[in-house]
């Protein structure tokens, strides 16, 4: 049931050579994480639509990016742009593509990242969890 499931949505993409595809995040008021690479992701528009629906339509909407086979991979507690803590359910994919090509339309850049430099971006720390987490090999609490 859609209305029970958490609002947001996030994408960690994974290419054959293990790097994740991060994005940049817009520096301003009024959304998740600003200011950090993360992951491409957004909100359910309404109660009805399904975590699957919204993340496949901000993929799109952000980026031109269409990722067959998205798998559910954890629910993570965030802290959302009002400032109070929320939920995301992430999903996992795989895609191969090149980033600069893609018609980004909502933060600065998208790029591919080793896990091993991620220590050194500033990231949504839910975002560097689940990269260590799926390194290591462990799987999440998917709902």
């Amino acid at each position: 049931m859609a209305s029970n499931e958490p609002r947001g949505t996030a994408a960690m993409i994974v290419n054959a050579r293990g790097e994740y595809l991060l994005h940049l995040r817009d520096n301003i008021e009024g959304i998740c994480d600003p200011g950090t690479w993360s992951f491409l992701g957004g909100s359910r528009d309404t109660d009805e639509e399904r975590a699957e629906e919204a993340i496949a339509r901000e993929l799109k909407e952000e980026a031109g990016l269409v990722v067959p086979g998205l798998e559910r991979y954890a629910v993570v507690t965030l802290i959302g742009p009002d400032g109070k803590r929320g939920q995301a359910t992430v999903f996992l994919g795989h895609w191969d593509g090149e980033p600069h090509l893609l018609p980004l339309t909502e933060g600065v850049m998208l790029h591919w990242f080793p896990a091993a430099t991620t220590s050194r971006l500033v990231m949504a720390p839910w975002a560097r969890d689940l990269i260590e987490q799926h390194e290591a090999g462990q799987t999440a609490d998917i709902k």
